[in-house]
């Protein structure tokens, strides 16, 4: 049984893209990426939209939203897809679980 989520979900784009995110990787603004608070990072995300119930799936590469009420941050690339104008209702849920755990080499350093 999937457990379907709701909350509100903003999107991030050029300020942050090339920067590194929490799995390691550059942010990429035109990829179908997004950010969750504990969602495991490489898990695939399907978000709809509420307002016109436009849907897409995501990978979840990065922690975040760190704005309080906000429950996921996409990639610009994503947010245009199901036609975010701004923050917008979304519901969520989970349609993929990485298959090994994914982690961050060069956090293992310091």
């Amino acid at each position: 049984m999937l457990t379907r989520n709701t909350g509100k979900a903003s999107w991030y784009g050029k300020q942050f893209h090339r920067k590194l995110t929490a799995s390691g990787k550059r942010y990429n603004m035109n990829a179908l990426t997004a950010a969750h608070r504990f969602i495991p990072l490489g898990s695939y995300v399907r978000v709809t939209n509420l307002r016109n119930k436009r849907s897409i799936i995501v990978l979840v590469n990065d922690r975040g939203p760190w704005i309080k009420g906000r429950a996921l941050d996409l990639s610009y690339a994503a947010a245009r897809r199901i036609d975010m104008t701004g923050v917008e209702y979304v519901e969520y849920h989970v349609v993929a679980y990485p298959t090994v755990h994914y982690t961050n080499p060069s956090r293992h350093d310091m």
